[in-house]
């Protein structure tokens, strides 16, 4: 369990001190405020991850406490605590956005279970926080030059807006999960949760707790209430990676949720509403599996709503250069390599004409292991996989190394000086070559050196 930083806001000292010896007691770390402007005053300092607020305080609210910490976008969680039970006010709670609701007197064991939760709850986010930095940081990772990459953007831009369940496609490695954070970040769900869910990694046994959640007792080893990954996906975006692998009971189970918008955890009689924007991808054709019968086809559909098809990387060679170098700058990174390191040319001529079977995930392991055998601070063909190497025939081997280079070369030079913004001398100045050097190599196509 994580152990939170944990605020009491309430006037009556007595309950602020037995809370915080419950709490302490559990491992937490507790700090306690006995009105609602010296609660903001310390969630001001942004460390506190829950607050027990009470709703009725001589000063301000509590629910103007939620609100004023919402507006300086303060990130803490709120759970609500009241003598006075009303259907009202915890409606406005929530939509202020408090996570939860609690009537006087407070019972420990309760208190106990809904923090559970919320660790739970936050540490997801957490993570959400380090993906989405991931993914803006990594965006060269979308990058394109190539026709066909380009023509998926288009459609990324035109379905992220909406909240249409899409079904992404393609073979292993082609990138597809790349692809959904991307809709999920230029969706308008982007500050809320992104839930991945690997739906082939999951034990069959285990998949509908995860999924939808169970409530304390509600099967052996049940020891506490659960939530499940579609109520933390709530008003964001769940990724169903590897929907093909779904057993055909759960198949039936999703189906309901999404035709109903809600979500019935394992041992509950209730159902509760959810907003999700569903995600799903698969390397498997499900058209065919629906054939067979080990996948219903009213799900399909529901899936199918509007689907994006993953190109091979053979069918985007343009974007292989633009790939590798970013995996050379991220894996430089990774593993802490201090020496600058690049692709020679004539490797990188080599990568441009493999049929990469393993797509960018294989690009990706090519690169890591390029860059341990590499020496002086150059990727050179030699530290390439003989399989690679082995790639090109060797009757037209050196010829075609030659015409690689040169059109590479050409390439290079070409995006250089667009990126230069049409300026030749400032792009052969970054590309380490004089100016009538850079001349000269457009016009007869002779060899680059050194980048």
């Amino acid at each position: 369990m994580r152990y939170l930083q944990i605020l009491i806001i309430d006037d009556e000292p007595a309950l602020r001190q037995i809370l915080s010896r419950l709490l302490i007691k559990t491992g937490h770390t507790v700090f306690t405020a006995e009105n609602g402007n010296q609660a903001l005053k310390r969630l001001a300092k942004g460390d506190i991850d829950v607050a027990l607020c009470d709703i009725r305080m001589p000063d301000i609210t509590g629910l103007e406490v939620v609100a004023k910490a919402k507006e300086q976008g303060i990130d803490t969680q709120f759970l609500m605590m009241t003598a006075f039970a009303s259907v009202t006010t915890a409606v406005e709670a929530m939509q202020l956005g408090a996570y939860d609701y609690m009537v006087k007197p407070v019972r420990n064991e309760d208190l106990l279970n809904r923090l559970a939760n919320l660790a739970d709850t936050i540490a997801l986010r957490s993570e959400n926080k380090v993906l989405r930095e991931m993914v803006l940081k990594d965006k060269s990772i979308c990058e394109t030059v190539s026709p066909a990459m380009q023509r998926i953007e288009a459609l990324v831009d035109k379905v992220a807006v909406t909240d249409s369940t899409v079904l992404v496609t393609g073979e292993s490695g082609t990138g597809k999960g790349y692809l959904t954070k991307m809709l999920h970040q230029r969706s308008r769900r982007a500050g809320k949760s992104f839930i991945p869910v690997n739906c082939g990694a999951i034990p069959e046994n285990l998949l509908e707790s995860e999924l939808f959640g169970h409530t304390k007792g509600a099967f052996t080893g049940a020891v506490k209430a659960k939530r499940g990954l579609f109520v933390e996906a709530d008003q964001g975006t769940i990724f169903l990676d590897e929907i093909g692998e779904l057993p055909l009971s759960m198949q039936v189970k999703l189906l309901h949720v999404i035709e109903d918008n809600s979500v019935r955890a394992i041992g509950s009689e209730q159902a509760r509403k959810v907003s999700v924007r569903i995600i799903a991808a698969t390397n498997r054709d499900l058209k065919a599996m629906v054939d067979e019968g080990t996948f219903r086809e009213d799900l399909y559909f529901r899936l199918n709503v509007f689907s994006i098809e993953m190109p091979p990387l053979r069918k985007r060679q343009e974007d292989i250069p633009l790939l590798a170098e970013f995996f050379v700058s991220h894996q430089t990174s990774k593993m802490m390599l201090s020496r600058p390191l690049r692709i020679g040319i004539e490797a990188m001529a080599l990568l441009t004409r493999y049929s990469f079977p393993g797509n960018i995930r294989e690009l990706d392991n090519i690169v890591t292991r390029a860059l341990i055998l590499a020496e002086n601070g150059v990727i050179r063909p030699e530290d390439l996989p003989e399989e690679l190497q082995e790639s090109i025939p060797s009757i037209a081997a050196d010829n075609f190394l030659k015409e690689q280079v040169k059109q590479f070369e050409s390439e290079t030079i070409r995006r250089a000086i667009d990126d230069a913004g049409g300026d030749r001398k400032l792009a052969a100045s970054r590309l380490g070559l004089g100016l009538s050097s850079l001349y000269r190599k457009l016009e007869d196509g002779s060899t680059l050196e050194t980048l």
